[in-house]
């Protein structure tokens, strides 16, 4: 089937310039964003019946721009004032940069990894001494918390912010050729909106194996997956994809 319309279930970026917009203007395609997830902060109360203490930490690990915002959310909604002292290891540089938004960057004590973890864990291990408090999503990667147990980091879990399925009820009535998806939870967000979802001919693509296999687990058809060896990106696998449907 010719493909002219494909929905991408993240938002749309920021700039005009992108791999998607060139894609569209090459294969003259109908190419549209709607994020099919969204962040939501937990309530302040919720954390309180967790019994978190923010006073008793000393240092904060920061996974993500959303684990900054919900952290200082949750700091204000509770009046806890973050002492200057308090030391913020980000797992990345981007993101420590990101820190500027809450704090005079300068003045505090901001480390930060490359982009993995384990990259971050080598700062981490040589402050030991520190009380460390994770904010996270209820959705998050076992191996962080798995990694710093066996390194006997002392640190307190504490859930801050989560996932839930966007309201993509305005979306009933319009069909697109592929559907693009990028996490598990993209797939559940669909089910959840349209319980009686019939594939048919909808193409479904998904990023990563673990969400291809939430789209064959939801007993749906999987059309294309990336990334692959010689497309490590999405925009490049539909590429690919189109151009060999169009020889065959």
């Amino acid at each position: 089937m010719a493909i002219k319309s494909i929905l991408i279930s993240q938002p749309a970026p920021e700039t005009e310039k992108n791999p998607y917009a060139d894609l569209s203007k090459r294969f003259k395609l109908k190419v549209d964003f709607r994020p099919f997830i969204h962040v939501e902060g937990v309530d302040s109360k919720e954390i309180r019946k967790d019994k978190v203490s923010l006073p008793e930490h000393t240092a904060v690990i920061l996974t993500s721009r959303n684990a900054v915002d919900h952290f200082f959310r949750v700091c204000k909604d509770i009046r806890y004032t973050v002492p200057d002292t308090m030391k913020y290891f980000c797992i990345s540089e981007s993101t420590a940069y990101y820190l500027q938004k809450y704090v005079v960057y300068r003045k505090r004590k901001i480390f930060h990894g490359k982009q993995k973890f384990i990259e971050l864990l080598d700062v981490i291990k040589k402050h030991k001494e520190e009380n460390f408090l994770l904010p996270c999503s209820d959705i998050h990667k076992q191996e962080i918390t798995d990694v710093l147990d066996q390194h006997n980091i002392k640190y307190t879990k504490s859930v801050m912010y989560k996932t839930v399925a966007s309201d993509l009820s305005d979306l009933a009535d319009i069909k697109y050729d592929m559907l693009v998806f990028f996490s598990p939870q993209g797939i559940e967000s669909l089910l959840q909106n349209f319980p009686k979802f019939k594939q048919n001919k909808t193409l479904i693509a998904a990023f990563g194996a673990t969400t291809a296999a939430a789209v064959k687990t939801a007993g749906l058809r999987l059309d294309l997956q990336a990334p692959m060896p010689n497309a490590p990106s999405m925009t490049m696998a539909i590429e690919h994809f189109i151009k060999n449907h169009k020889e065959k």
